[in-house]
């Protein structure tokens, strides 16, 4: 094919185009058109300004798209582009360069199928919307930044949790200002690493963060940097609040240790009813073999006080046994009205002497005539016995 052939082809390309078509200088002047005016006048415009023809204007269109080009040698489109509704006073929409070697000679201002373009306008709204909604209905908080700090994107959850509005925080707020010390510097360190979910990730990252008032808020920080042809952009996080979480994990251990306590409660009360068992027998050969002695044998006066000490001796460690079985005998649970002052006095027969109580005078004072508890007899004995013995003996904490 011949290269009049080509250039006829072309030409003809360029017909079938079948939309507006309009080359200018780079003063702006109009060189060739198609499709603006009748072909009679096409004649009469060449030479003329474009945005004098056009939109009656002495100077060039802030949104025209060749000045776009004219900056950067690159096609463009119009950068004020809004959808109109008289199409045919938007000509310029996309715009390209025709070059010379590095000059450029002429610039070529095409529009385009107006209705396809607002099809694509109104999708990528709801598209953006979506997004939008999606980001500011998330239970973390979504923060991103620039590499400045400056913050671009700051969820509702996020104005929850740290205070400031999102409009406070689009405004003026740097990233750094929501970490105490250098922990902002940290978090990007770390980012940068491929020790935490690889470079440019960082994943379940333990961080304290500040609230607008001053308060530390301890949580757990997924974030990652964002990069455009390889550069650092952006980074983003989603910030989940740990304080309910820490606060159920401390319920939890104090339950802990209240459970513990009552197995070791239990487990004492089954060894001493075993034990009490156990003494019970010597017990009562101690206190057969002293009666007898007293009724069978004349004795001496400071022997029979001796025998009578021994008898004396060995009915309190009875009623001590007596006292320990009554305590820790397993009840249904029956709830019955019992004086309430009964459990107060047989606990502290049985701590009163201990030597957890070494060097402290205990002093009784009990109210007579009070109206009976609705209750079971040994969970009162247990409570307090628990009452006494925490007042005491300090709680341990558990590890976790």
């Amino acid at each position: 094919m011949s290269s009049h052939d080509q250039n006829d082809i072309i030409l003809r390309a360029v017909d079938a185009f079948n939309r507006r078509m309009l080359v200018v200088s780079p003063q702006f002047e109009i060189l060739a058109l198609r499709g603006l005016v009748d072909g009679d006048m096409e004649a009469e415009v060449v030479g003329c300004k474009c945005h004098k023809l056009l939109y009656h204007r002495d100077s060039p269109c802030a949104e025209c798209p060749t000045l776009e080009v004219g900056r950067h040698g690159q096609p463009a489109l119009s950068p004020g582009y809004v959808p109109s509704a008289h199409p045919d006073k938007i000509p310029c929409l996309y715009s390209y360069p025709i070059f010379t070697g590095e000059k450029i000679d002429a610039f070529v201002m095409l529009d385009f199928d107006f209705p396809a373009l607002d099809a694509l306008e109104e999708k990528l709204r709801r598209t953006n919307a979506f997004l939008n909604n999606l980001i500011h209905s998330a239970v973390d908080c979504v923060i991103a930044a620039d590499m400045k700090g400056r913050i671009l994107i700051f969820n509702d959850s996020a104005a929850e949790v740290f205070g400031y509005s999102v409009k406070e925080a689009l405004a003026g707020l740097n990233i750094r200002e929501l970490y105490p010390d250098a922990g902002a510097r940290e978090v990007m360190q770390k980012l940068r690493s491929d020790n935490y979910g690889g470079r440019g990730k960082l994943k379940t990252y333990h961080v304290d963060v500040l609230a607008k008032g001053g308060e530390r808020i301890p949580i757990s920080l997924y974030a990652t940097i964002i990069y455009e042809d390889g550069r650092e952009v952006a980074s983003i996080g989603f910030f989940h609040d740990l304080r309910e979480r820490l606060r159920i994990k401390s319920k939890l251990e104090s339950t802990q240790i209240q459970l513990l306590q009552a197995e070791k409660m239990a487990s004492l009360g089954k060894l001493a009813a075993g034990v009490a068992h156990q003494i019970n027998n010597p017990l009562g050969g101690i206190t057969l073999f002293a009666k007898l002695a007293l009724e069978e044998y004349e004795l001496e006066e400071a022997v029979r006080q001796d025998l009578l000490r021994i008898l004396k001796d060995a009915e309190r460690c009875r009623d001590t046994v007596k006292e320990l079985l009554e305590f820790t005998r397993q009840t249904r649970h029956l709830m019955q009205p019992h004086e309430v002052n009964k459990p107060i006095l047989r606990t502290m027969f049985l701590l009163e002497n201990q030597s957890l109580f070494q060097n402290i005078e205990i002093e009784k004072s009990f109210k007579n005539n009070l109206p009976p508890v609705q209750a079971d007899i040994q969970q009162l004995n247990h409570l307090f016995m628990n009452i006494i013995l925490s007042t005491f003996i300090p709680v341990q904490r558990l590890d976790p």
